[in-house]
């Protein structure tokens, strides 16, 4: 398996936005609208690889200086709890320690909370929904 930061409009990253419809999207009866794919320009593309099928992946998006969000962590359904979603997670974090950012913040769902709790990532504040579905603001100390 491979990790890498990936370009946006490329081959890689049309691959990574058909894997966050049919984990993320689709399920909830979304898609994706031509604005909501042209703000990642500027995001950190992440997947992860295996030859050219692409077994997962998330964005990195800038909040301040400090502050850094992970968002559309997906992995594909056939390949969950295979440590795939970890080592994006580890990935995704050295990308942002190395970037200068002191905090990983994330909307995650409450089905994936205790999937983050295991990486030291805490809830913060109230559930809330987001995209038809429960959510909460997890945070991490980057050290």
């Amino acid at each position: 398996m491979a990790l890498k930061q990936i370009d946006h409009g490329s081959n890689a990253y049309h691959q990574m936005v058909q894997l966050r419809m049919e984990i993320l999207r689709k399920p909830l009866g979304l898609s994706f609208t031509k604005e909501e794919l042209d703000n990642e320009k500027n995001d950190i593309l992440i997947a992860a690889f295996d030859e050219d099928e692409i077994l997962g992946c998330c964005i990195l998006t800038k909040i301040d200086k400090t502050h850094i969000r992970l968002r559309q962590m997906a992995v594909q359904k056939n390949l969950q709890a295979k440590g795939i979603g970890e080592s994006i997670i580890s990935f995704a974090e050295n990308i942002a320690r190395d970037n200068g950012y002191k905090i990983l913040t994330m909307h995650a769902r409450d089905s994936a909370t205790g999937f983050y709790e295991k990486f030291g990532y805490i809830i913060k504040g109230e559930q809330f929904e987001e995209v038809k579905t429960l959510h909460h603001v997890m945070e991490k100390i980057l050290v």
